[in-house]
C-alpha cells in the first residue's frame, strides 16, 4: 500500500483528530460523573456528621451498614432525622435540576426555569385556600394535607399551561403565559392572606421559605415513586430531545411528532416541579443554575448525558446547600431558598452577561 497523498492524507488527519476529540470527550464525561459521585458521597457523610450531636465517621458507617442500635442517640439521629432529610434533599434537588434542564430544552433557552410555568405560585395559592378552609377543622394543618394541597395546586397550574401548549406555537408567548399565570396565582394568594388569621399566615410563610427539615422516610418513598419514573421517561426521550434542540424542522425530518413530544416534555417538567413544591416548598435558582454548571463541565448539550448529570449535580448542590442552611448560623436555620439564591443568582447573572457578549461578537 503506497503512502497517503493529497486528499487521502487530509482525510486521515481529520479521522485521527476526530478520534482524539472523541477520546478526550469520553475522558471528560467519565471524570465529571465520577466527581459528582465522589463529592455526593463526601457531602452525605459530612452532612450526617455535622450537627448538634457529634457522630464520628467510623460510627456513621457502622450504624448505616450494620444497623446496630448500640448507641441509641446516634442511631435515632442518623436514621430518623439526618438520613431522611439528606435523601429528600438529594432526590428533590435532582428532580428540580432535571426539570430545569427539561424546561430549558422545551423553550430552547438556558435561562428558563421550572417555576416559570406557575407551578410554585399555583401550589401556594391552593395551599392558601386549603389552609383557610380547613383551619377550623384541623386547628393546625397536618403535613399530609399541606403536601396534597401543594401538589394539587401545582398540577392545576400545569394543566392551564398545557391547555395553551397545543394552541401557541411561539415559545416566547408560552413563556409569557406561564409568567402571567404565576402573577395571577400570586395575586389570588395575596388577596386570601388579607382574610387569614395569624396561624394560617405562619403556615403559608413557613412553606414559602422552603425547607427539608420535616423530612420523613414516608416523604422519601412517595417522592421516589414520583421522581424515578419521571427520570426514566425523560431518559427515554433523550433522542427526540437532541433532535428538538436543533429545531422543530429538523426534529420533524427525523420523524419526531413535535406536538405530543412538547406535551410530554412539559408534563414531566411539571410533575417534577410539583413534587418539589409539595414536599419542600419553592426552591429558587437550582433549576436554572445547575443545568448551566453541568453544560460547562461536560462541554455538551446532549440530553443522554445532560439528564443523568443534571440529576446528580442537582442532588449534590441541594445536599450542600441544605448543609449550609442548617450549619452556618446554628442553632438558627436558614431557609433552603436563601442559600440556593445566594449561590444560584450570581451564576444566572453571569450566564446572561456571557450570552450578551456572545451575541455582540
Amino acid at each position: 500500500m503506497g503512502p497517503l497523498i493529497g486528499n487521502d492524507r487530509a482525510a486521515a488527519q481529520d479521522v485521527y483528530a476526530a478520534d482524539r476529540r472523541g477520546k478526550r470527550n469520553t475522558a471528560r464525561y467519565i471524570a465529571v460523573f465520577l466527581s459528582f459521585f465522589v463529592l455526593l458521597i463526601a457531602a452525605v457523610v459530612i452532612s450526617i456528621r455535622v450537627g448538634s450531636v457529634d457522630i464520628s465517621v467510623k460510627e456513621i458507617f457502622h450504624i448505616i451498614f450494620t444497623g446496630d442500635p448500640e448507641n441509641k442517640v446516634a442511631y435515632n439521629v442518623i436514621w430518623k432525622i439526618r438520613l431522611p432529610r439528606l435523601a429528600l434533599a438529594a432526590l428533590l434537588g435532582g428532580a428540580l435540576s432535571l426539570s430545569g434542564f427539561l424546561i430549558q430544552t422545551f423553550f430552547r433557552n438556558p435561562i428558563a426555569g421550572p417555576f416559570v410555568l406557575g407551578v410554585s405560585s399555583g401550589a401556594k395559592m391552593f395551599l392558601a385556600v386549603t389552609t383557610i378552609a380547613m383551619n377550623g377543622i384541623f386547628g393546625s394543618m397536618p403535613l399530609s394535607v399541606t403536601v396534597i394541597a401543594s401538589f394539587a395546586g401545582s398540577l392545576l397550574s400545569l394543566l392551564v399551561v398545557l391547555a395553551f401548549t397545543g394552541r401557541v406555537k411561539n415559545m416566547s408567548v408560552l413563556l409569557v403565559i406561564g409568567i402571567m399565570i404565576s402573577y395571577i396565582c400570586s395575586a389570588v394568594t395575596d388577596l386570601l392572606i388579607n382574610f387569614a388569621n395569624e396561624s394560617e399566615i405562619v403556615n403559608l410563610t413557613h412553606w414559602s421559605m422552603g425547607s427539608f427539615s420535616a423530612a420523613t422516610w414516608q416523604d422519601v418513598k412517595i417522592s421516589a415513586f414520583i421522581v424515578f419514573p419521571a427520570l426514566l421517561f425523560a431518559f427515554l426521550l433523550s433522542k427526540p430531545m437532541g433532535a428538538y434542540l436543533l429545531g422543530e424542522g429538523y426534529a420533524h425530518s427525523l420523524g419526531v411528532n413535535v406536538k405530543p413530544f412538547r406535551v410530554l416534555l412539559i408534563l414531566i417538567t411539571g410533575v417534577l416541579s410539583a413534587c418539589v413544591a409539595a414536599f419542600a416548598g419553592p426552591i429558587s435558582f437550582v433549576g436554572i443554575a445547575v443545568p448551566h454548571i453541568v453544560r460547562q463541565l461536560l462541554k455538551t448539550t446532549k440530553p443522554i448525558l445532560m439528564i443523568p448529570a443534571s440529576f446528580l449535580c442537582g442532588a449534590l448542590f441541594c445536599v450542600l446547600c441544605d448543609l449550609a442552611a442548617r450549619s452556618l448560623f446554628s442553632p438558627a436555620e436558614l431557609s433552603i431558598s436563601t442559600v440556593t439564591s445566594a449561590i444560584g443568582a450570581p451564576i444566572v447573572i453571569w450566564l446572561m452577561i456571557s450570552r450578551r457578549r456572545k451575541n455582540d461578537i
